[in-house]
């Protein structure tokens, strides 16, 4: 795919910057070429995606959403990371199969989606077989998500924001909500139901995931209700409470504190009495920067 002709005027997010990449970065903080933090076997995802053997996580820098509470702020910010050509992004992905991940997973991929392209048709060339997986945000035009047909074999993709009011707030993304449909609809589309190996991976399908935040369960309710009855059981739905209040939302008071177990539980009785049963839930601690993987550019 020519990567010029599209990154001289760049518009691959809703955020639509129109400038020319390589020369300057737009919102998302991202030059033309892949600028990457870390890639190495992650545990931490859903158990369908890292299993036993761990998740090929490649994590790029730069975000188009800049989220207030961000947890991986540094990265997200293009505060860390190399820079890499695409030829070294395949081969990282062969690496990655080489110590049995069981996908490659795309962490915050949209501002390299025509990088990711290339490399994915150089890496299976040189035999790459493993699922790939498009970890992103949700707020990602429908026409982005239709480049990456035959390219992407699952979606995890995360659902924020029903409400405008609070999208333009923490995320300054008022019509996030109208986008995440849109790009969800998109991504079912392409994979279809989901579709599991014999040691229970799953090789085709999306997966979203809803980080809850304090103060927000009527929002929570909302987005939980519009993809069971938008999608039943044919996608899954991830229930999230490891939101981790960092230094950065100081200023806002009202979500500077962790998910009670009483607020996640309201939510987790709703999820059920709406009939869901394709939903994953988390238990224990985790909300802990300890989840939050170091990024040293290892294996990049």
């Amino acid at each position: 795919m020519d990567k010029k002709s599209i990154l001289s005027s760049c518009t691959l997010c809703p955020r639509e910057c129109g400038i020319n990449r390589f020369v300057t970065t737009g919102f998302c903080g991202s030059p033309a070429e892949p600028v990457v933090a870390r890639a190495a076997l992650h545990m931490w995802e859903e158990p369908c995606i890292s299993g036993t053997e761990g998740s090929g996580a490649v994590f790029f820098c730069g975000c188009q959403l800049r989220c207030v509470y961000c947890q991986n702020y540094w990265v997200a910010n293009s505060y860390t990371g190399k820079q890499i050509t695409d030829d070294r992004l395949a081969e990282i992905f062969m690496e990655l199969q080489c110590q049995n991940a069981n996908n490659i997973n795309l962490v915050t991929p949209t501002h390299y989606t025509i990088s990711i392209i290339n490399a994915i048709e150089k890496a299976r060339k040189a035999g790459l077989s493993i699922p790939v997986i498009y970890n992103c945000s949700g707020y990602e035009k429908a026409q982005t998500i239709d480049m990456l047909k035959g390219y992407i074999d699952i979606y995890l993709t995360d659902f924020k924001y029903m409400s405008p009011d609070i999208a333009k707030k923490y995320s300054n993304a008022g019509n996030y909500s109208d986008i995440a449909r849109g790009a969800v609809e998109h991504m079912f589309s392409q994979t279809g139901k989901p579709v599991f190996n014999e040691k229970g991976i799953m090789q085709k399908g999306v997966i979203v995931r809803h980080l809850m935040l304090p103060e927000c369960e009527n929002d929570s309710k909302d987005i939980i209700s519009y993809l069971y009855h938008k999608y039943q059981d044919d996608i899954f739905i991830s229930i999230m409470n490891q939101y981790t209040p960092m230094s950065n939302v100081s200023p806002y008071p009202e979500i500077n504190r962790k998910i009670t177990c009483d607020e996640y539980d309201k939510i987790i009785d709703y999820a059920l009495s709406l009939g869901i049963e394709n939903a994953f839930v988390q238990d224990g601690e985790t909300a802990s920067e300890s989840f939050i993987p170091e990024f040293d550019n290892s294996g990049v």
